[in-house]
């Protein structure tokens, strides 16, 4: 394995369900050649893809599929926000998230929709009204615990919310 490889790898490995444009800029490589070793790594078996409609995210192999969907919310501002405020006070109402995100309601019910979609969330009916519960709470616990600057601390652009409030 060479220095490259093992710096991608690293990269990686640091920060579970990193993109393209992100193991890039960290590691100084250009395109084509960021290419070739991620290739490279992915057909060896030492890095696992997670290709979406608009973007591939990068995994070592350990990872699971349900730790790779808990990843990439975390990885998202509103979801990460929807995600944290009900770690903190489960059993709340849509009203009250969207006031605990101080994001638009339209982009608060995108984003929990997807939660839900994703079995991260689910939707609980108490005393006639619609409450959201985390699922896969011990997932969750253990990757903020695992990776947490990098999940909690670490500044994401907030621009795919952006698109997905319109």
């Amino acid at each position: 394995m060479t220095n490259r490889d093992s710096q991608i790898q690293q990269i990686i490995e640091q920060n579970p369900g990193i993109q393209f444009r992100e193991i890039m800029r960290s590691s100084g490589l250009k395109n084509g050649v960021l290419s070739h070793y991620l290739g490279k790594l992915e057909k060896h078996g030492i890095i696992k893809v997670v290709r979406g409609p608009r973007q591939a995210r990068f995994f070592p192999p350990h990872i699971t599929e349900l730790e790779s969907t808990v990843i990439k919310a975390l990885r998202k501002e509103t979801p990460r926000a929807l995600i944290l405020a009900l770690i903190e006070d489960e059993g709340l109402e849509f009203t009250q998230l969207v006031k605990a995100v101080k994001k638009s309601p339209s982009t608060v019910s995108l984003c929990l929709s997807q939660l839900v979609t994703d079995a991260l969330v689910e939707i609980k009916f108490i005393d006639f009204k619609k409450r959201y519960y985390i699922k896969a709470r011990d997932v969750i616990d253990k990757l903020i615990e695992d990776y947490k600057p990098n999940f909690i601390e670490k500044p994401v652009s907030g621009f795919e919310d952006i698109i997905n409030s319109f």
